[in-house]
C-alpha cells in the first residue's frame, strides 16, 4: 500500500510538527523547577532593590519586604530578627542570608547562627536544601545562611504542612556564643527569591484568601501581596500539556486510521461481488 504509507509518513511528519508548536512554549516551565544558583554576597546587594532597614523582634511585628528586595538591619548579638515576605502559588522561594559579624578582636570564640521560615499559620517549613545553620570561626567576618522551601501549592489537605500561598516569615538568630560575646553588635542582610515550577505541582482548588495574619480586609491583604498580586490558583501550564495532548492523540487517530484503511476495492474483484 504505497499510498497509505506515502500518507502516513505525511501525518507523522505533522504530528512532529504540531507537537513541537504546541510543546515548545511549554517545555521551560516543566524545567523550572531546577533551580538557578542565587547571587549572594555584594554583587546581589548591589543589584537587589533596597528593602525595610530595620526588622521586627517578633512574629507581629516582623518587617515586610517583597521579593527581590534586600532587606538589611542591625542588632544585637542574641537577638531574634524577623521578616516577613509574600510568596505565590507555583512558587518555590529561597531565602539567603548574610551576617556581618563584629570585628574578631572584640570576640571570644565561634559562634553558630541559623535562619527558619514559617508560613502564614506560624508552620516552621522545613529545607530541601541550602545550609540553614551554619558556624563561624572566631576569624570569620561574615555567614551565609540558605533555605530553599518547597513549592507553594493553591491548595492541601489540611492535615499536609504544604507551603500556601501568603506570607512567610524569615527568623534569624545565633543559636551558638560565647556568653562574653552577648550583646556584640552585627548586620544582616536577608533576600528572598523564587523559581517557577509550572503546572508540576499544580493543585486542584484554591484557598478563599491568602493566609497573611492580620489581614482582616482585602485591602490589607492587597497591600502584603507579591508585586504583581495574588493569582487564582487555578491556571497553569497543566492546561496547556493537557490540550497539546489531546491534539497529539487525536492526530494520531487519524494517522493510524489513513496507515490502516488500505486503498479501496481492488481493482481485480469483479462488480456487485
Amino acid at each position: 500500500m504505497p499510498g497509505a504509507r506515502r500518507a502516513f509518513r505525511r501525518v507523522t511528519a505533522g504530528l512532529v510538527l504540531a507537537g513541537a508548536a504546541l510543546l515548545g512554549p511549554a517545555a521551560p516551565a516543566g524545567v523550572a523547577d531546577t533551580p538557578a544558583p542565587t547571587p549572594s554576597g555584594s554583587a546581589s546587594g548591589a543589584a537587589a532593590e533596597a528593602g525595610p532597614t530595620e526588622a521586627g523582634t517578633s512574629f507581629r511585628t516582623a518587617a515586610f519586604f517583597r521579593q527581590g528586595q534586600q532587606a538589611t538591619a542591625q542588632a544585637s548579638t542574641g537577638d531574634y530578627l524577623y521578616w516577613v515576605f509574600p510568596a505565590d502559588t507555583g512558587q518555590r522561594p529561597t531565602v539567603t542570608a548574610t551576617v556581618t559579624l563584629p570585628d574578631s578582636a572584640l570576640r571570644h570564640g565561634s559562634s553558630a547562627w541559623r535562619i527558619d521560615v514559617y508560613d502564614g499559620l506560624r508552620r516552621r517549613q522545613p529545607c530541601t536544601y541550602g545550609t540553614q545553620s551554619r558556624s563561624a570561626a572566631k576569624e570569620a567576618a561574615t555567614v551565609e545562611l540558605a533555605c530553599a522551601l518547597r513549592p507553594v501549592r493553591a491548595a492541601a489537605d489540611t492535615w499536609s504542612n504544604d507551603p500556601l500561598p501568603g506570607a512567610y516569615f524569615v527568623r534569624l538568630t545565633v543559636t551558638g556564643l560565647p556568653e562574653e560575646d552577648r550583646g556584640q553588635p552585627f548586620s544582616a542582610r536577608v533576600r528572598a527569591s523564587s523559581h517557577d515550577t509550572g503546572g508540576a505541582y499544580a493543585a486542584d482548588g484554591a484557598l478563599a484568601v491568602p493566609l497573611v495574619p492580620g489581614a482582616t480586609t482585602p485591602e490589607t491583604v492587597e497591600a502584603r501581596a507579591p508585586e504583581d498580586g495574588w493569582s487564582s490558583g487555578r491556571w497553569s501550564d497543566r492546561w496547556v500539556w493537557t490540550a497539546a495532548g489531546g491534539v497529539l492523540a487525536a492526530l494520531a487517530g487519524v494517522g493510524g486510521y489513513v496507515l490502516t484503511r488500505g486503498s479501496g476495492r481492488p481493482s481485480r474483484v469483479p462488480p456487485g461481488i
